[in-house]
């Protein structure tokens, strides 16, 4: 859905004296009905792997970003397809911030949790700040399910839920005689439930419907009965909540008519974003894309996305495993392709040897990785940082590879953007390090200009490009752009352009086969001077204050960091803040920039791999602040630990 909003001028703050809650409110009354407004909410929907919450709140997103609103999600699912039902490891959740100004996360704890059943609510309960609202199924709370996760009295009617306003809903009955003249069977119109518990959340924040009771027609185009038992259950949840008297009080929240620069916005999540970003790349550059893949979790959506649009000359094949996936793709660079491999960690480690075939053949490939928690298998469904020191040295030899991360889920458009500017300049691998949360996560996106996109149009060799000693033109598949370093792209085929390709390493110019000491020397140096070579723009530093204190960040943490630092400067404490895109090569002068101050601290998701390249490469004592949990960094626990060092 897309929306046309303006923005004079960037307001912020995701502060609030440093909590992220329900502020701002103003009231008023329609009919018996009390309409309080608000200027952010935090939402988690959560219940049963099979009860459809991603679902539920994909919709919720969709129509809040159709409203205006700025958001940012969190979803937050199993490993496993469908989980043992009724237990904690089943749970599945998805986490909504939305606000009428500029937000970063998905909010540190949620003002609203709907739990659909026992497991939900305990898995939950512990984030929910005292005050909360909980909307609870009441239908689920009998007493074999309570006591698959331990209850042995209801925690309804045991006083311990007396410090949040609970909201105890009979949602599966309710769903069932919404539905009842539609001839269903109990099971079928129970599936529906979601749906009843959307209904009455658009109710509350007052969000569109249409939009939502359109996609449930195209959805279940095939299903007219099923989608017109969800459309049922659908209203009769919005309807529930305009009639009974337990919910006298529903919300507002604002478009955020003063947060996005004008111009028209989509909800988008990281891989979707970070797929269009690898078509516009493709088209800019006037190249065939190819995408050779092997299905990993979190990264199986890019291959999705990219195998629906053939229409712009984008080619993917499914590889039987993760090495037939770089290989194919590899093949398709030598052939002239702008070609892609997208994997996670696990795969990564798979594919060193074929990506330092392609750092020994100088061609361009993107390598997508969507990190996700480790070592091994670790956990497919869960975000981390960990594959930094992997993408840098995770070859064999001297095989140096560019390293480019994106910090937002809409920020991996431009990302995947500006990692095939790399790859076709420098002809070169590059790594493209997302994550789960940017993956999954999503947030409003501006729709580009396509006259704004860089030209990564090249040229491929024609002809001869060298003299030999006795007059004869030859062609020299490693005759190197002065500037770039960079080595002639020839097409196979093309008349006069025959060379050797393979790993064993190559004369100098020549291409030939080479064992010489000398030879290799050089070469290995000459790869590495490349990659040092690499124009990347320099670090923007935010410091308004002349602090003395510096926090240093890249990828998915920008978020987190960026809200704490923002909190910080609310309470009056000076903090400056820098964030990497570009983590091989480093920015030019971020030494300069790290020299300037007192302290640096490195936020990671994993035990400090950022900080052990910062204090190797510029020998300043950055000190880490690690989180290895499977989520993202929490903003007020990132400001007490930033204000800490601040104050140390």
């Amino acid at each position: 859905m897309t929306s046309q909003v303006s923005r004079p001028a960037e307001q912020a703050d995701e502060a609030n004296g440093g909590r992220e809650a329900v502020v701002g409110e103003q009231r008023r009354h329609v009919g018996d009905k009390e309409i309080r407004r608000l200027d952010r909410v935090i939402i988690r929907f959560a219940g049963d792997s099979g009860d459809g919450m991603q679902l539920t709140g994909d919709r919720f997103t969709s129509e809040t970003a159709s409203f205006g609103n700025d958001l940012s999600t969190l979803p937050n699912f199993p490993a496993e397809i469908r989980a043992p039902a009724g237990t904690l490891p089943g749970v599945s959740s998805f986490q909504l911030h939305f606000a009428d100004h500029d937000i970063l996360t998905p909010g540190d704890a949620p003002n609203v949790l709907v739990a659909m059943n026992p497991a939900a609510l305990k898995a939950n309960i512990g984030d929910v700040p005292r005050g909360g609202e909980i909307i609870v199924n009441t239908d689920e709370f009998a007493k074999r399910a309570m006591a698959k996760v331990g209850y042995d009295v209801s925690p309804l009617e045991d006083g311990s839920l007396d410090a949040y306003h609970v909201h105890p809903v009979p949602l599966t009955t309710l769903t069932i005689e919404a539905l009842k003249d539609l001839g269903l069977s109990r099971k079928e119109a129970e599936r529906s439930k979601n749906m009843f518990a959307l209904g009455l959340l658009s109710w509350m924040y007052h969000r569109p419907t249409e939009g939502t009771e359109s996609f449930l027609r195209t959805k279940f185009a095939k299903k007219p009965a099923i989608a017109e038992a969800n459309i049922a259950a659908f209203r009769a949840g919005w309807n529930f909540g305009e009639t009974t008297e337990d919910f006298a009080v529903s919300y507002e929240v604002a478009p955020a008519t003063s947060a996005f620069p004008t111009g028209t916005y989509r909800n988008i999540s990281g891989n979707l974003a970070l797929s269009y970003g690898l078509i516009a790349a493709s088209k800019q550059a006037d190249l065939p894309l190819y995408l050779g893949s092997y299905p990993i979790t979190p990264a199986s959506d890019i291959l999705h996305e990219l195998s629906k649009h053939k229409n712009f000359g984008v080619r993917t094949f499914q590889a039987e495993d993760e090495i037939a996936g770089i290989g194919a793709a590899l093949g398709a660079a030598f052939g002239g392709s702008l070609a892609v491999t997208t994997t996670s960690g696990p795969g990564v480690a798979l594919k060193s040897e074929t990506i330092g075939l392609a750092v020994s053949l100088e061609l361009p490939l993107l390598v997508v990785d969507i990190q996700r928690g480790g070592p091994s298998t670790g956990l497919p469904t869960k975000t981390e940082q960990a594959d930094l020191l992997q993408a840098m040295y995770g070859r064999n030899g001297e095989a140096p590879v560019p390293v480019v991360a994106p910090r937002t889920p809409a920020d991996c458009f431009d990302a995947a953007i500006e990692a095939a500017r790399i790859a076709l300049t420098y002809r070169t691998p590059v790594f493209l390090l997302s994550d789960g949360y940017l993956a999954n996560g999503s947030e409003p996106w501006r729709i580009p200009d396509l006259d704004d996109l860089p030209d990564l149009r090249v040229q491929f060799a024609t002809g001869p490009n060298h003299t030999l000693d006795d007059g004869t033109e030859v062609f020299w598949p490693y005759k190197r752009d002065p500037q770039t370093l960079a080595r002639p792209w020839a097409l196979p085929g093309t008349p006069g352009l025959e060379h050797r390709i393979g790993g064993i390493e190559k004369q100098d110019g020549s291409g030939n086969i080479s064992y010489d000491p000398a030879n290799h020397d050089f070469m290995v140096r000459t790869r590495q001077a490349k990659i040092d070579g690499i124009q990347v723009p320099d670090v923007e530093v935010d410091d308004p204050d002349g602090a003395r204190t510096l926090v240093l960040g890249w990828g998915s943490t920008y978020g987190p960091i960026t809200a704490a630092v923002r909190r910080l400067r609310a309470a009056g404490l000076p903090i400056a803040q820098v964030h990497l895109r570009h983590l091989n090569p480093f920015p030019g002068n971020l030494g300069d920039v790290l020299g300037r101050y007192r302290k640096v601290v490195v936020p990671e998701m994993n035990l400090g791999q950022l900080t052990a390249l910062i204090r190797a490469k510029y020998l300043v004592d950055a000190q880490s602040h690690t989180q290895v949990n499977g989520m993202p960094f929490k903003a007020e626990q990132l400001a007490e630990a930033l204000k800490e060092a601040i104050n140390d």
